[in-house]
C-alpha cells in the first residue's frame, strides 16, 4: 500500500478530456499535484489522434443529425443551438489560452474550413431549406447561406457538382464560420504545457485498479508496461478519461453510480487522398444525411483535413464492429464488460435497434466498390486510385437503464461521478472532444463544490460567456464571435 502523501488529482488517460482537465486544473489550482497515466507510448493516440477522428469541430453548422425533422415535418434548432453554445465555450477558451501562451499559434491546431451540408433529391432539399430558415435568424449561425443553384454550389466546392447529373435536385448550405480542428496537436500543447507546470505525464503505464480507501482517497494500481513493473499511489480525485477504457475502469472502482451502463462498440474507415490536384478543389467540410438505421457518428462527410501542415480530404466514415473498446485493446472488451446490472440494458437495446444492427452488418460486407460508390455520391469524378482506406478511431456508444425501455443506446456524452465527487469519468462519443471545455467545467462544479464558487471569477475570464447563452443575445454573440475569430485567426 502506498505511503506517500496523496496526489490531488490523477489523470488516467492522455486523450483531449484529461488535457482539457487538467490545464482548467492548473490555472484554477496551481498548487495541486497532478499525475497522468496512459498506458501507450505518447499521448493522443486513441480518439483524440487526428486520423482517428474528422476533427470538424462540432458546431451544428453542418450536421444535420442535430436536428432531425419530427414527424409532422417540423424542424427545431433547439440542440443545434445548444451544441453550438458548446463548441464556443471550447473557443473562448483555447483564445484565452493561445493569449496567455498556454497555447501556440492557432494556426497549429486550429484552421478555418467552411462547413456545408449537402443533400439531394426533392424530400432533402425541402427538408434542408426549413433547416437553414430556422437557423439563418439565430446569432450563432450568422452568415449562414443556402443555395439550389449547382453553379453557386459549385463555386463553393467544385467537387461536389463537377460532372454531376444536371436533372438531380440538389440544395446545399454553406458557413464560414467552420473549422478544422487538430485535437491530437492540442492534446500534446495542453499536456506539455502541464509538464512545464510541474505536473507528471507517465507513459506505457496502465491502471490496472482502483479502490477508496477509509480515509475517502483512492488507491490506484499501476503497472509499467515496459519492464512489467507494479506500484500504486494515492489520489485525493480521480478522472477516469481513458476512452473506450473507461467504463472497465469505473466498474473495477465499484461505484453504483456506474451500475447499469454498458457499452456498445462501433469502429469506423475513412477513404483518403493527399493528390494536390484533388486537394486543391475542396476546401470545406461537406456532411450529407445519415443512412436509415445508421448511427450519427456514421453520417457521410467529404472532409478538408490538415494535419503536421499537410492538407488531405477524407471521406466516410463506413462504420464496422469489432467487440474492442480501442483500436489497441482486446477482443475481450465487449464481453468483459457484462455485469449483472447491465445485462438487461444492453439486450433492450439490442433488441430495440434491429436498424442499427442491419446497418452494422451491411457496413462490413461492403466491398471496396460500394465504398467508392458512396463517395461518388458526393464527388462524381472519384477514382478509386487517388484514394486510400484508414482504419478510424473506435467510439463506444453508451448503453444504460431506462425505465420504459429496459436500456436506451445514447449517442452522445455521459459524464459519471460519485456521489462524493472523489471521481468522475467519461464515457460516450460524439461531439467529445470539440466540447472538452463545457464538459470539463461542468464536472469540476459537480465534483468540486466547495472550491468551484472560488473558481468562476477566473473561469469566467477565461470563458466570457460561462452562465449565459450567447444566443440570446445577437450582440453579445456577434462580439464573442469576432473576438475568438481574431484570437484564434479565424473569419469573424
Amino acid at each position: 500500500m502506498n505511503s506517500e502523501a496523496p496526489i490531488d488529482v490523477v489523470l488516467i488517460g492522455g486523450g483531449i478530456m484529461s488535457a482539457t482537465l487538467g490545464t482548467l486544473i492548473k490555472q484554477l489550482q496551481p498548487d495541486w499535484s497532478i499525475q497522468v497515466y496512459e498506458r501507450l507510448g505518447d499521448v493522443a493516440e486513441e480518439s483524440s489522434n487526428p486520423w482517428n477522428n474528422a476533427g470538424t469541430g462540432h458546431a451544428a453548422l453542418c450536421e444535420l443529425n442535430y436536428m432531425p425533422a419530427a414527424v409532422d415535418g417540423t424542424v427545431t434548432a433547439d440542440k443545434a443551438v445548444s451544441i453550438n453554445e458548446q463548441f464556443q465555450i471550447s473557443r473562448q477558451l483555447w483564445a484565452h489560452l493561445v493569449s496567455t501562451g498556454v497555447l501556440p499559434e492557432p494556426e497549429k491546431f486550429i484552421n478555418p474550413t467552411p462547413h456545408m451540408t449537402f443533400v439531394h433529391g426533392k424530400a432533402n432539399v425541402e427538408y434542408l431549406k426549413k433547416r437553414f430558415a430556422v437557423l439563418k435568424d439565430q446569432p450563432l449561425f450568422a452568415g449562414m447561406e443556402f443555395s439550389d443553384d449547382p453553379a453557386v454550389i459549385g463555386e463553393w466546392t467544385p467537387l461536389i457538382t463537377k460532372k454531376r447529373n444536371p436533372r438531380q435536385k440538389i440544395a446545399a448550405t454553406r458557413s464560414t464560420m467552420g473549422t478544422d480542428v487538430d485535437f491530437g496537436a492540442l492534446t500534446k500543447f495542453y499536456f506539455d504545457d502541464l509538464v512545464k507546470q510541474g505536473a507528471g505525464v507517465h507513459l506505457n503505464t496502465q491502471v490496472t485498479n482502483l479502490t477508496k480507501q477509509a480515509d475517502g482517497t483512492w488507491n490506484v494500481k499501476l503497472l509499467r508496461l515496459v519492464g512489467q513493473t507494479r506500484s500504486d499511489v494515492n489520489a485525493r480525485f480521480v478522472f477516469v478519461g481513458a476512452g473506450g477504457g473507461a467504463l472497465a475502469l469505473l466498474q473495477h472502482s465499484g461505484i453504483p453510480e456506474a451500475k447499469g451502463f454498458g457499452g456498445f462498440p462501433i469502429s469506423g474507415q475513412f477513404l483518403k487522398t493527399s493528390n494536390p490536384k484533388i486537394v486543391a478543389q475542396h476546401q470545406a467540410k461537406v456532411y450529407g444525411k445519415a443512412a436509415v438505421g445508421a448511427p450519427p457518428m456514421s453520417v457521410p462527410h467529404l472532409d478538408t483535413r490538415v494535419v503536421d501542415g499537410e492538407t488531405s480530404l477524407l471521406f466516410g466514415p463506413y462504420a464496422g464492429f469489432t467487440p474492442k473498446f480501442l483500436k489497441s485493446s482486446t477482443w475481450f472488451d465487449l464481453p468483459f464488460s457484462i455485469r449483472a446490472h447491465n445485462i438487461v440494458p444492453m439486450l433492450a437495446v439490442g433488441m430495440s435497434n434491429f436498424d442499427l444492427v442491419k446497418y452494422l452488418v451491411g457496413e462490413l460486407l461492403a466491398s471496396r466498390g460500394k465504398k467508392m460508390k458512396a463517395l461518388q455520391e458526393f464527388m462524381p469524378t472519384a477514382k478509386s486510385e487517388d484514394w486510400e482506406l484508414i482504419t478510424a478511431g473506435q467510439r463506444v456508444q453508451v448503453m444504460k437503464k431506462d425505465e420504459k425501455k429496459g436500456g436506451v443506446l445514447q449517442f452522445g456524452t455521459e459524464v459519471i461521478t460519485s456521489a462524493d465527487g472523489s471521481i468522475a469519468g467519461l464515457l460516450g462519443a460524439s461531439p467529445g472532444a470539440s466540447t472538452a471545455a463545457p464538459i470539463m467545467v461542468d464536472l469540476l462544479a459537480r465534483c468540486f463544490p466547495t472550491e468551484y464558487p472560488g473558481w468562476e471569477s477566473k473561469l469566467r475570464e477565461m470563458i466570457p460567456s460561462l452562465g449565459t447563452k450567447l444566443s440570446d443575445d445577437p450582440q453579445n454573440a456577434a462580439a464573442s464571435l469576432a473576438a475568438t475569430a481574431a484570437a484564434l485567426h479565424l473569419p469573424a
